[in-house]
């Protein structure tokens, strides 16, 4: 693939991977990316995972032929594009590592070596003469790494953005709707670090910027106004669709019976979108993407062991560990005879930021009642006043 005149892809595909980070579903596979500036110095954009070193090598051969690559850069040291670095050196015993301090320091972690003898440290504001390019590195901490690098071609205004803007998914498969893979990859992955990434966007502000290259997901060209709004509301942690989401476990059927009363109910209250996940059946992932794309959020679960349901429990874990913030949230609990869900959920969000609570708690006593139909009427209203 050649994105510009001298920028080329070397990227791979892996349908092999069943769990990303081996956590995340990928039914579509992975992509690895890697790019090639051919230029007076010919630099290397990144590795890729230690299953496609033939290929990646191969790829960059057809691109480079008969030359030999000046330098690797490597902006991000987490092994699916780190895992390289070594067979690429000894490929090429010439070639020079551009990196980070910290990135260098995870090298002697992983590989027993730094490369002293053979490196160039970079920092913001650093830069690299490859003849007719300029790169400049913008450092980016925690994004999600705290060794990652960005760098940023003058010439024909790229910005290679490591993990950022990236998404889930192979790129030789039927092309897919961006952001769904893209959200569901960020609050994954990068979410816990919006303000991180709040400070990237506001230097990526101030380039040129007319084409995205990441290290997942396909090269970003045009409309790339829509792709750093989104970055924008999930890094601040704002509302990105108008709706609610339910998320719900349910033992015996009941609790789901509640929920789908009260998806039922908003819709009929003209609630733009209601997405509903079963906690125990359905991608966690996908949970959390909801719970961070809508403002308002609807917890459903019954009392277990005198605290939540296991699922309901790791789905709030999930919320909190990534700093869950500005968002309204309704409560149904469920308990035969100590209902202590609804008390133990409000406590596990204790240290988040700007959480509004619904007046109305639904509390079931095993089975739903005339009086919770009510109280899930009432819930319904507040949510969509």
């Amino acid at each position: 693939m050649q994105i510009s005149e001298n920028i080329f892809y070397v990227g791979v595909n892996d349908h092999n991977i069943d769990l990303f980070e081996g956590q995340y579903i990928v039914p579509n596979g992975m992509a690895y990316n890697s790019y090639v500036i051919m230029d007076e110095k010919i630099a290397i954009m990144d590795s890729v995972d230690k299953n496609f070193t033939d290929e990646w090598l191969n790829n960059i051969k057809t691109v480079i032929k008969d030359k030999t690559p000046d330098y690797l850069v490597v902006q991000h040291m987490e092994p699916d594009h780190s895992a390289n670095i070594v067979n690429f050196l000894n490929e090429y015993p010439n070639a020079v590592v551009v990196s980070s301090d910290k990135a260098f320091k995870m090298m002697s972690n992983f590989f027993g070596t730094d490369y002293s003898e053979r490196r160039i440290v970079v920092s913001e504001g650093s830069t690299l003469e490859l003849g007719k390019h300029t790169l400049s590195f913008v450092a980016a901490p925690m994004v999600h790494w705290p060794e990652v690098i960005m760098t940023y071609d003058n010439v024909d205004k790229v910005l290679f953005s490591a993990d950022g803007f990236g998404k889930f998914g192979a790129l030789d498969v039927e092309e897919e709707d961006w952001a769904c893979e893209a959200r569901r990859y960020y609050f994954g992955i990068v979410g816990k670090y919006g303000v991180q990434v709040q400070n990237v966007l506001k230097k990526a502000a101030d380039l040129d910027i007319q084409t995205i290259c990441p290290l997942h997901g396909p090269v970003l060209k045009e409309n790339l106004g829509y792709y750093l709004d989104l970055y924008n509301t999930w890094s601040s942690y704002g509302v990105e669709t108008e709706g609610v989401a339910i998320a719900y476990t349910s033992v015996y059927g009941h609790t789901k019976e509640a929920v789908e009363l009260l998806a039922k109910k908003l819709e009929e209250k003209g609630c733009p979108k209601v997405a509903v996940t079963d906690l125990a059946r359905e991608d966690m992932a996908e949970a959390v993407e909801d719970a961070f794309r809508y403002g308002k959020i609807v917890l459903a679960t019954t009392t277990y062991n005198g605290f939540i349901f296991p699922f309901m429990k790791e789905f709030i874990n999930h919320l909190t560990e990534r700093g869950y913030k500005n968002k309204t949230i309704g409560m149904i609990e469920n308990g035969s005879w100590a209902p202590m869900a609804a008390k133990t959920m409000l406590s596990m969000f204790e240290g988040c930021k700007n959480i509004k609570y619904t007046d109305t708690t639904v509390t079931i006593h095993s089975a739903l009642s005339e009086e919770n139909k009510k109280q899930i009427e009432m819930l319904a209203a507040e949510l969509t006043k």
